[in-house]
């Protein structure tokens, strides 16, 4: 067995550099009251500010690309982490409530909810796996899930013009009503469009803040893989579209461009439905391929750890519950709605390998492209500045 030991997997780096972070120092270089630059961007005399996020644009794989990304690759900023789970859904909430998952609650992809036997899809806020479909919007209301007010809120409240762009159907959903919510929302239909849109937003006048929001190299990475001539010339098409954007930028604006996490290729998958020892004393299986979320019946997440520990091996990080908090995966503090949304056991994967699930998630299992755990790869990302 390949051992991955040796891998360092890195930690988030809430409070100074991680995506929880952006929103306040955006924010406070707009002077809402009460937010903080912790991460110390030079936003000096910027009144409008479009906040480009570029699902799945790891800062690794940028760094590899300079000539396909030359604009991106020209323009300055730190590198920042994800938090835990490195996944869309936690990510994009850290990033809008300007918190940690810990804080926020959107802890996973798939979660098991109080009152329900099927893990709740995030992304689509319904139940997941075999059965009829089930929309959870009224019986797991996104707001009262996540009732802070969101980083976009707090800047409508004081007068600042909020809008955000992106596909029509994120208008409504239960991750936007829960962790995106606040100002205008403008839909988007290509990446043309979106930067027009994003463009006309820019020119109102006082304090602008416009989230774009582009999830095609996401897309193209998950289907055709992260190493390939079409992410390539997709990241080619990011670039760009950022271009178009900073053309555009008033006197007074700067373009931020940011992700929600990087990506690996799976090699090797363990099919965790086809290993009945790793289904022993389950109640539910959450998560994902890279970072799973595994949920014991009474009395027998003891046993369920030693299992997938000894299943396992080096090539995944298995921790309890408490070790995963203690070791500040999910932020400095962990609500107790958080608290009993994260697995009993966790595992986050080291090396290339993944959890897959053929028999309940058929389509999941067969991608090439995964994020969720804590490898480089997955949970370094950019935060690049343009200015006109």
């Amino acid at each position: 067995m390949p051992t991955y030991a040796a891998l360092v997997l890195v930690v988030p780096r809430y409070g100074t550099a991680s995506l929880a972070d952006v929103m306040p120092a955006l924010l406070a270089a707009l002077r809402v009251p009460g937010e903080d630059d912790r991460i110390g961007l030079d936003l000096a005399g910027v009144r409008r500010i479009c906040l480009l996020l570029v699902d799945g644009l790891g800062a690794q794989a940028l760094a590899e690309h300079p000539d396909t990304a030359p604009f991106l690759s020209a323009l300055a900023g730190p590198t920042l982490t994800a938090g835990f789970p490195s996944t869309t859904a936690a990510s994009l909430s850290s990033l809008g409530t300007g918190r940690p998952p810990g804080e926020h609650g959107i802890v996973g992809y798939l979660l098991a909810v109080p009152g329900h036997d099927r893990v709740m899809n995030v992304l689509q806020w319904r139940l997941h796996g075999p059965g009829p479909a089930v929309d959870l919007l009224s019986d797991v209301v996104p707001e009262h899930f996540q009732p802070a007010p969101t980083a976009f809120e707090r800047a409508e409240a004081d007068g600042v013009r909020v809008s955000r762009i992106g596909p029509a159907f994120q208008e409504r959903s239960g991750l936007t009503r829960a962790a995106l919510r606040g100002g205008q929302f403008r839909a988007s239909h290509s990446a043309g469009d979106l930067a027009a849109e994003a463009a006309a937003m820019l020119r109102h006048d006082g304090r602008v803040l416009t989230y774009a929001y582009h999830g095609d190299l996401d897309l193209t990475g998950h289907l055709r893989g992260p190493a390939t001539d079409a992410w390539t010339l997709d990241l080619a098409n990011v670039d760009r579209l950022a271009a178009a954007i900073a053309e555009r930028l008033p006197s007074d604006a700067a373009l931020v461009v940011t992700a929600d996490h990087g990506m690996v290729e799976v090699t090797e998958r363990i099919d965790v439905d086809a290993a009945p020892d790793l289904l022993a004393g389950v109640r539910l299986v959450g998560g994902e391929p890279r970072a799973r979320h595994v949920y014991a019946r009474a009395g027998a997440a003891a046993d369920v750890l030693a299992v997938w520990q000894a299943s396992l091996g080096d090539g995944f990080a298995v921790v309890p519950r408490e070790e995963a908090i203690a070791s500040g995966w999910f932020g400095p503090t962990v609500s107790a709605t958080a608290h009993q949304l994260i697995g009993d056991v966790v595992a986050a994967a080291r090396g290339s390998g993944g959890l897959v699930r053929r028999g309940a998630e058929p389509l999941q299992s067969s991608l090439i492209g995964h994020h969720g755990s804590l490898t480089a790869g997955e949970m370094m990302v950019p935060l690049l500045v343009g200015r006109p």
